[in-house]
């Protein structure tokens, strides 16, 4: 990767470490289907009048709505909701690495070499020791549901690879639009037309700042960035960034949140950005020798 890409990717890792922080704000005062259909909502508009028409194929941007939209965060913000603390949320959630570099391989052909292969697991190693500093006390269900955002963060990040759009922004925009009303359905069949409202109705300063930081800057901002990486690289080389997202969470838990740093979760840090350091320089493994296939896409697969 480019040294200037490198940079955005950690970027987009900075902002969404804090994003964690600004979750955690944001449901103390909305239902966790109601923030994230504001999120989206928030997202979408006025940007969807003004970034054209979408640049690649519906199915793609319907595909990636429901999957990272829908599933990914409705599951994030319900599993905070239900008691996931904003550091290690951004903890697990970054085993999406290893459902990305799994899913990429079934459906990109994109299998990683043995030093993008340590490099992940000393990652996860840091992710390890990192969980351990925190403690497993929290609920049981909260914890599984971020899991499965994780697994959802992995397939879209393939969906996207596979869609290559030209124009990110306006990609993401676009996928913007379709979390909005199934959100908004489900929160109102789950959390209810009273809770909902009631929300809206003491919206404040805060409550509208922490939408407008997960829908312009982690989710436009970061999730356009991030698609821009998708198409210039592969799959396995850009996800591993995301490990990087809660050094950032971690940093900005301890100082908005209060939540402490100590020697284990130092030690974390360290082997997170290692990993990373191997699995940017890693490559994938090359193929045997042997008659040429079709690629996937090509191939009809």
């Amino acid at each position: 990767m480019r040294p200037l890409h490198i940079a955005l990717a950690a970027l987009v890792a900075a902002v969404w470490g804090v994003n964690f922080v600004v979750i955690e704000l944001g449901l103390a005062h909305f239902p966790p289907l109601l923030f994230s259909a504001l999120r989206f909502l928030v997202a979408a508009l006025p940007a969807v009048f003004l970034v054209g028409r979408p640049t690649v194929a519906w199915k793609w941007i319907v595909g990636v709505g429901l999957v990272l939209g829908v599933a990914k965060f409705g599951l994030l913000f319900i599993g905070m909701d239900r008691g996931m603390p904003a550091g290690l949320s951004s903890l697990v959630l970054q085993v999406q690495a290893v459902f990305t570099a799994l899913f990429a391989a079934v459906a990109l052909s994109e299998r990683p070499g043995r030093t993008r292969v340590l490099g992940m697991g000393v990652a996860l190693a840091g992710i390890g020791v990192a969980a351990v500093d925190e403690g497993a006390g929290g609920p049981v269900l909260a914890f599984v549901l971020v899991i499965l955002a994780a697994a959802c963060w992995g397939v879209s990040n393939v969906i996207t690879r596979k869609a290559a759009p030209p124009d990110s922004l306006n990609f993401m925009v676009w996928v913007s639009t379709v979390p909005v009303l199934p959100l908004i359905g489900l929160s109102l069949l789950v959390e209810g037309w009273d809770r909902d409202t009631a929300a809206l109705a003491a919206l404040d300063w805060t409550g509208a700042g922490t939408i407008v930081y997960v829908a312009w800057i982690s989710t436009v901002f970061g999730f356009g960035a991030w698609g821009f990486l998708l198409r210039h690289h592969p799959a396995s080389s850009v996800a591993p960034f995301t490990l990087l997202v809660p050094v950032f969470g971690m940093s900005s838990a301890a100082l908005f949140l209060g939540e402490s740093i100590g020697p284990l979760r130092w030690c974390a840090a360290a082997l997170l950005v290692g990993g990373v350091a191997l699995t940017s320089l890693g490559g994938n493994r090359r193929p045997a020798t042997a008659p040429p296939v079709p690629a996937p896409e090509k191939a009809g697969v």
